[in-house]
């Protein structure tokens, strides 16, 4: 089934499709009147509706059922230290795949640029087409943090786990199991290209984040932080699937 995405504010029994979303079905998948469709809000919201009319410039949708899905008993985000967009644009993508709650960007004393004061309106767009293409009904939080790591920490008092992935570990200090199972709201703090800072790694730790490793080899930041979420992905695929 074809998925769209389309702004809580927009839904209703009868609604419309219009702008990209809208010319996505009508010129490219060639739907058709009678045609079924998925549609997500990205806040956990998802429909099936049939197509009603379509005109050069929008579909208008007919509801057939919509599901609220709860949020995840456990969520997990990622809070990365800012650096080359080569490889951003690839995590928006796999944060959603594996189900990430949020994804967020921090300045860190070894970033190579300035992190945006604002998120940029493109991430959310390669989010949503990843979101559309495995049908995650909730888009990650995006956020980004100008001022750094005291920043980052005042955001964090929600958080009932907070971990940094610190190559300054020791082997025995890996990231385990037990700690990708917690409940609630799991934060995991990643370093830019470089690493943190002296001053950076004491202070989290100050602030209770608990250092553990990825292992003995250093890891690229996107490869550390696709760890992270595919791991506590998978293990709570395999905990649902074992009750």
């Amino acid at each position: 089934m074809k998925t769209f995405f389309l702004e809580t504010d927009k839904w209703d029994t009868n609604c419309l499709l219009e702008g990209q979303e809208a010319k996505h079905a009508i010129k490219v998948l060639r739907m058709r009147v009678g045609d079924t469709v998925r549609l997500l809000d990205g806040k956990g919201r998802e429909g099936i509706f049939a197509i009603t009319e379509m005109t050069k410039q929008a579909v208008s949708l007919e509801q057939q059922e919509v599901t609220q899905h709860p949020k995840p008993d456990a969520q997990h985000y990622v809070a990365i230290g800012w650096g080359k967009s080569v490889r951003r644009g690839w995590i928006f993508e796999k944060a959603v795949e594996f189900g990430a709650g949020g994804l967020w960007f921090w300045q860190a004393d070894r970033s190579q640029s300035k992190v945006p004061a604002e998120v940029k309106e493109g991430w959310e767009g390669q989010m949503l087409a990843g979101a559309k293409q495995c049908g995650n009904p909730w888009i990650p939080e995006l956020a980004t943090f100008p001022d750094g790591a005291k920043g980052l920490m005042k955001c964090a008092d929600e958080f009932d786990n907070i971990f940094m992935l610190w190559e300054g570990q020791s082997p025995s200090d890996v990231l385990s199991s037990e700690q990708l199972e917690l409940s609630g709201k799991t934060l995991f703090i990643i370093g830019p290209e470089g690493g943190f800072s002296d001053s950076e790694a004491s202070y989290f730790r100050e602030q209770g984040a608990q250092p553990v490793s990825l292992g003995k080899r250093i890891l690229r930041w996107e490869t550390a932080a696709l760890l992270c979420l595919g791991l506590a992905w998978w293990k709570g695929e395999v905990n649902n699937a074992a009750r």
